[in-house]
C-alpha cells in the first residue's frame, strides 16, 4: 500500500496573489506576489503536495464565472511552471456565505475533497492562510495551520513548517 501524501494547502487571495476588495474576477486583475514560486518549490522539494483552496463567491454573486476562475488558475499554474514548480490541485468554492454549503471555508469541505482525491494524510498536512476562516477549516479538517499577516510572511511560514519536519 502506498504511503499517504502530505500536503500544504494554500489560500489564494492574500497568500498567492494580491487580494482585491472587488474580488479578483479576471486574469487582468491577477497580481501574483513575488517570491511565491520559490516558496512553493521549497515545499515541493520537501515532498509536499501543494494545493490551492479558495473561496470564490464572486461566481455565485454574478460578478465572474467558472471560466474566468479557471483562467486565473491556469495563469497561476503557468507562472509556477515558468519558475520550475507547479501546483498539484486547485479547489474552489463558488458559493456565497448565505448558501451554507459544505465547501466554503471555514467549513473543511475543500480540504476534505482534496484529501480524498489526492490520498492526503491530513494529520501530516498544513494550511497556510490569511484569514481566521482558513485556520478554522484546517482545524476542522484535522491539519495544522499557520496564519500569515504583516508579521508572518509566506516564506517564514514555510520555513517554520520545514524546520518542524527536519528539512
Amino acid at each position: 500500500m502506498n504511503k499517504p501524501n502530505k500536503a500544504i494547502f494554500l489560500d489564494r487571495d492574500g497568500v498567492i496573489n494580491k487580494e482585491r476588495s472587488t474580488y479578483v474576477k479576471t486574469v487582468s486583475e491577477l497580481e501574483i506576489f513575488s517570491g511565491v514560486a520559490s516558496a512553493v518549490k521549497k515545499l515541493k522539494d520537501a515532498g509536499f503536495l501543494v494545493i490551492i483552496v479558495t473561496n470564490q463567491s464572486a461566481v455565485n454573486r454574478g460578478l465572474t464565472n467558472h471560466d474566468n476562475v479557471n483562467d486565473i488558475h491556469f495563469n497561476i499554474q503557468e507562472y509556477f511552471r515558468k519558475n520550475d514548480t507547479f501546483i498539484d490541485g486547485f479547489y474552489y468554492c463558488p458559493h456565497r456565505p448565505d448558501e451554507n454549503c459544505s465547501c466554503r471555508k471555514p467549513k473543511p469541505g475543500l480540504l476534505l475533497k482534496a484529501a480524498e482525491e489526492l490520498k492526503i494524510d491530513l494529520q501530516s498536512s498544513w494550511m497556510i492562510g490569511d484569514s481566521d476562516s482558513d485556520i478554522q477549516a484546517a482545524k476542522l479538517a484535522g491539519c495544522k495551520s499557520i496564519k500569515i499577516n504583516a508579521e508572518t510572511s509566506l516564506t517564514s511560514a514555510i520555513q517554520t513548517i520545514l524546520s518542524s519536519i527536519g528539512s
